[in-house]
């Protein structure tokens, strides 16, 4: 209660202040001289404004059209034409400053215009230079506030009852201006930290002539550099001493010794899967566990599979260091299938093999090398000749559907064209007679 009571009698004796202040510049020929010279320099800046923008935006805008870095920095630059006038008009009362003080002794609403003129380009800088909305909103609610502080001459005041105000957090103090100050920086280090990793991230992966696997290393390593440092500035900038949070560190030991051994686990094996490169992005893998897909992306703590059907299974890293994991590699790689099919009894088999190689050897998806279509006896069924032809094909099997399914086609019509017979099961049945 008796805080409370404190900033109303502070907020109170402030606005008494600004009273006075205010009538004292009613009253004051100086102060009304200097009313006028800002008129003349807001004036001033309108009639430059009109000379100098045209010109500004006819020499910069054809040139914006250009890709690149220069059109994009000069389409940024556009950006800021609306904010020519308030700096303008900031310029010139800085100007006649100088000159109001050595008349009149006094520069109290010359300062409080140059404030105000300040306000006004920090408005005009949020609507029309600040696309990102995280960025807008930062400085809807913080950049604004503060030049409208600093506009009345608060801002000084404001801060200092801020840095009185503190919160404690075991032995480590903290003032609300710090805590304040920590987490503006905070999100504006972040945020760059997270344009800058996209950026540098974009950049690795189109180094086409790196693999896939070192494009990842590269661009994980980048991340966990750019996010270290932002976090070590972001200390630096609280005036937190490193050595204050040992024991924080020493409790987040513990907590991956205890509780976190798998998300650790996790990280490192995503590491080592980088490094050696044995499965990476591109690759269909199938392991252990029936998980079977293509690896879409790779993450610190876990792989994203795409299976054929179009479903995302999140598989953990470690899963790919401690278990049997099969890789088809990539989709462009040869791989070799197999297609059953039976015949009967009465087939002539010796001519059947040339038949049936023929046959897939013509499909336009079946590789000549590593090895042509090879047809191969397999079983003497109960009712039929079992074979199965073996064929190459580049790329992975959609479930057995994609290749499979033509070949078995063309198995089809090339035994319908020789009139050979696929067997259905059969069997004979033996009536005895009644026993009298």
């Amino acid at each position: 209660m008796n805080g409370e009571e404190s900033l109303l009698q502070t907020i109170s004796s402030y606005l008494d202040q600004g009273r006075d202040l205010a009538m004292g510049w009613a009253t004051s020929p100086a102060a009304w001289s200097q009313f006028a010279l800002l008129i003349v320099a807001w004036g001033a800046a309108a009639l430059a404004t009109r000379k100098i923008v045209p010109r500004i935006e006819a020499w910069v805008r054809p040139r914006t059209e250009g890709a690149g870095l220069l059109g994009a920095l000069l389409r940024l630059a556009l950006r800021f034409v609306p904010m020519v006038l308030p700096l303008l008009a900031y310029g010139f009362t800085a100007v006649g400053e100088a000159f109001t003080r050595q008349v009149f002794g006094s520069g109290a609403v010359i300062a409080f215009g140059k404030r105000l003129f300040l306000f006004f380009a920090a408005r005009l800088f949020v609507a029309h230079v600040l696309a990102d909305p995280f960025l807008r909103l930062l400085g809807r609610y913080v950049l604004i506030p503060v030049a409208a502080l600093n506009a009345l001459g608060l801002l000084a005041p404001v801060s200092a009852w801020l840095e009185s105000l503190t919160v404690e957090m075991g032995n480590i103090t903290f003032s609300v201006m710090a805590l304040l100050r920590g987490l503006i920086a905070g999100s504006l280090l972040f945020w760059l930290g997270s344009w800058s990793n996209r950026q540098s991230a974009d950049y690795i992966k189109a180094q086409e002539e790196l693999r896939p696997a070192t494009r990842e290393l590269a661009a994980k390593a980048a991340e966990v550099v750019i996010f270290g440092a932002a976090f070590l500035l972001l200390l630096n900038i609280m005036g937190i001493d490193l050595t204050t949070i040992a024991l924080l560190g020493g409790a987040l030991g513990v907590g991956i010794g205890l509780g976190l051994q798998q998300i650790a686990a996790n990280f490192i094996s995503g590491i080592i899967l980088l490094i050696e490169g044995q499965t990476t992005v591109g690759d269909y893998v199938e392991l252990d566990g029936g998980e079977a897909g293509t690896i879409v992306k790779m993450t610190a703590r876990a792989c994203i599979l795409e299976t054929f059907d179009g479903r995302w299974i999140v598989v953990p890293n470690e899963h790919f260091i401690t278990t049997r994991v099969v890789n088809y590699s990539d989709q462009g790689s040869a791989n070799r299938y197999e297609a059953p099919f039976s015949v009967s009894y009465e087939t002539d088999i010796d001519r059947l093999p040339a038949i049936i190689e023929r046959a897939v050897g013509e499909l336009p998806f079946v590789l000549k090398a590593p090895d042509a279509p090879d047809c191969e006896l397999r079983a003497f069924g109960e009712s039929s000749v079992d074979f199965a032809v073996e064929y190459w094909v580049n790329g992975i099997d959609d479930g057995r559907n994609k290749y499979q399914s033509q070949v078995l086609f063309a198995i089809w019509r090339a035994l319908k064209a020789e009139r050979i017979e696929m067997p259905y099961p059969r069997r004979v049945v033996e009536m005895r007679g009644a026993q009298g």
